[in-house]
């Protein structure tokens, strides 16, 4: 079974992600967007058993547009978010790809919050689901299992 390492950028926190994400998708949410500091975040979902988190990190909580509470780690030292945890997505973890400082990681299958997306951003794949319904983003890519919510 793969096993993938996130990092953040002075490597004192990490997130050893085991097998396969269970979604990798690209968020175009003005949120997304401040917490990458780019003009969308892509992030790689694993089912909570399968992420140990380790060293040092502080956590930071909001209210995303759906409702939900999201939960953020990051590094106190460098201050890059590594994952973090939705209520609308029990029992799932979500990990910046970016922190996996790999190119040959799988791209997105879901793209969200296109109704927010930058003109000149494309997200490609002919398997990629493109969404400008937020709630969508809750749905797509479901967990086997999972309840709606």
């Amino acid at each position: 079974m793969v096993t993938r390492v996130a990092t953040c950028r002075c490597g004192q926190l990490s997130a050893s992600c085991e097998g396969e994400p269970v979604r990798v998708s690209a968020c175009h949410c003005l949120e997304c967007q401040k917490r990458s500091g780019s003009a969308f975040a892509t992030q790689a979902r694993w089912p909570d058993e399968q992420v140990v988190i380790s060293g040092q990190f502080k956590q930071w909580e909001r209210i995303a547009d759906s409702g939900h509470r999201a939960t953020y780690k990051f590094c106190p030292v460098c201050g890059s978010t590594l994952a973090y945890v939705i209520e609308g997505w029990p029992g799932v973890t979500a990990v910046a790809v970016g922190a996996f400082a790999d190119p040959n990681f799988p791209g997105p299958k879901f793209s969200v919050y296109e109704h927010r997306k930058h003109d000149w951003v494309e997200i490609h794949g002919d398997e990629v689901e493109h969404s400008s319904d937020p709630a969508i983003a809750f749905t797509q890519g479901r967990l086997p299992g999972a309840g709606s919510d």
